[in-house]
């Protein structure tokens, strides 16, 4: 049983790919590392030594993860709690979420960071499903702090080498449709993020994004709100914060509230 200082692997895994998920750091050394090169969805790399220049830059929750969750991770959260930043351990460090089937992202998959430690994406503007859906996959479960850039649509490509952006949903790169599969279905696969829910939401996705109607019931639901979504804002970027809510939503539904229906009472109250 985790101590007021620790998380457990199985509370965790329950709040990540929610908007109150906590910031994530990763401390654990290069040689541990190498062992199994993967991050917890949604953390960044840091440097335990270096702990005194960026704890500033952390806002918490903050959850430390280490090996075997002893003394890196609890040093570090205990350096940042003394600097005021909410902290706690990862129980049982990267090896416990491991042993406990956590999905967990190769770190050879993520673009490079910018001096911001971002990972920047840039896209064809005026988005309306799968670009909106592949951010919301990003911040929620690979870089929470990822900027996306909405340019036209001739531009991406030279957009993405004046900047070090990472294209995605254009034709011809590596994040983009494949097959029958869209773009968040290769990101879904991609990043090692696969699981019930998240391939649930990926088929409707799918359907949305290629009119498929009939891969699921939920895919003319997402259709309609995305499609209202983007005659709602000229703006890329606040048609995206608002979307982010509405995959939230979808996402939240496909992991707990499938087999639950709704309807008015058949009889008047007192009858």
């Amino acid at each position: 049983m985790p101590s007021y200082l620790e998380i457990s692997p199985d509370k965790l895994n329950r709040i990540l790919g929610t908007p109150s998920a906590p910031v994530l750091v990763d401390v654990r050394t290069d040689e541990d590392f190498a062992l199994d090169p993967r991050l917890v969805p949604g953390s960044i790399r840091r440097n335990h030594t270096d702990v005194s220049a960026w704890s500033g830059d952390t806002v918490g929750p903050a959850i430390i993860v280490c090996q075997r969750g002893r003394k890196l991770s609890h040093g570090v959260a205990a350096y940042l709690r003394h600097e005021g930043v909410e902290a706690e351990v990862l129980e049982g460090g990267f090896e416990a979420w491991a042993r406990s089937s956590g999905i967990a992202v190769p770190a050879e998959k993520l673009p490079p960071r910018d001096d911001k430690g971002r990972t920047v994406w840039v896209t064809r503007s005026r988005p309306k499903i799968d670009r909106i859906a592949c951010p919301w996959l990003i911040r929620r479960f690979v870089d929470p702090a990822a900027m996306f850039l909405f340019v036209p649509a001739a531009d991406v490509s030279l957009v993405a080498e004046k900047f070090n952006a990472t294209p995605f949903d254009v034709e011809g790169v590596f994040w983009s449709h494949r097959g029958e599969l869209c773009t968040f279905d290769v990101m879904v696969e991609e990043f090692g993020i696969a699981s019930e829910p998240m391939n649930r939401l990926a088929t409707i996705v799918r359907g949305a994004d290629t009119d498929r109607s009939d891969l699921a019931p939920e895919v003319a639901g997402l259709l309609a709100a995305s499609l209202g979504l983007s005659r709602m804002f000229n703006d890329d970027l606040q048609q995206l914060d608002a979307g982010m809510l509405l995959y939230d939503a979808f996402y939240r539904w496909c992991r707990d509230a499938t087999g639950e229906t709704h309807n008015w009472p058949a009889s008047k109250a007192g009858q």
